[in-house]
């Protein structure tokens, strides 16, 4: 886990400059009025966010230019709806997480959630550190390594836009407990995706799984989720201790 060092704008672990150094060029466009619906008196700590992103989420190339005006519909509140799939109090490890999407977007909806947000890359743990501070999210932890790399497990993984099915289920097995939910983000095309990739992802410890919509009565776009549970398979014995105990 690291610590918020770069807030003053310091070099980060690989170069790069520091998020918080902003050239200040680039602002987000105002909530449209979902963002109330979905975040309530949380919208002030949205709002932050989402400048974060049009600013430092652009020179970082965390975001492309071209979506700093649809960054709420897009990015945002596309990520924060997932929140209502996650139970209450939940341990919640978001897998590649990059600019925090969907894993700080759904933090400042539900600070009820203990989020650990894994990502590899130095430079983006960095934004992300400085994010989480400026953000003030005390129940958001980043991890520098790839998911095979990190000693972390929760009850929810997430991931947006980080592999295709058959890949990400074996990325996302370690870091669930028995019983957790998958909760892929995904486009259209999740269902054809899943009907590929279901043997993969159940050969890689999941099952139960179902395309769900969130945000579906908020949204013009509902976010399309690939939904599954982690079961892990008991270690059977081998021998005598299959049958139990011989008699005398």
């Amino acid at each position: 886990m690291t610590n918020s060092e770069n807030i003053s704008g310091a070099a980060s672990p690989d170069g790069g400059a520091a998020p918080a150094a902003s050239d200040g060029l680039r602002t987000a466009p105002a909530p449209p009025d979902s963002a109330l619906t979905v975040y309530g008196p949380r919208l002030p700590v949205a709002i932050r966010y989402a400048g974060i992103l049009a600013d430092t989420g652009v020179s970082h190339g965390l975001i492309g230019p071209r979506e700093v005006e649809r960054v709420w519909e897009r990015h945002v509140l596309n990520c924060a709806v997932v929140e209502s799939l996650i139970p209450e109090g939940a341990t919640v490890v978001d897998v590649g997480s990059g600019a925090g999407l969907p894993g700080l977007a759904i933090a400042i909806a539900r600070p009820d959630l203990t989020i650990h947000l894994v990502e590899p890359m130095a430079r983006r743990v960095a934004w992300l550190d400085d994010a989480v501070a400026m953000l003030d999210l005390t129940g958001v932890f980043v991890h520098r390594g790839r998911a095979d790399e990190v000693d972390v497990t929760g009850s929810v993984v997430t991931a947006r836009a980080v592999s295709k099915l058959s890949t990400l289920a074996g990325w996302m097995a370690p870091l669930a407990e028995d019983g957790a939910l998958m909760l892929a983000l995904k486009g259209a095309s999740a269902a054809d995706e899943l009907t590929r990739d279901r043997a993969a992802a159940t050969r890689a410890g999941w099952t139960d799984f179902e395309v769900v919509m969130a945000g579906d009565e908020v949204l013009d776009q509902p976010t399309t989720v690939i939904r599954a549970r982690r079961h892990v398979r008991p270690v059977r014995s081998r021998g005598r201790d299959r049958r139990g105990p011989r008699r005398g």
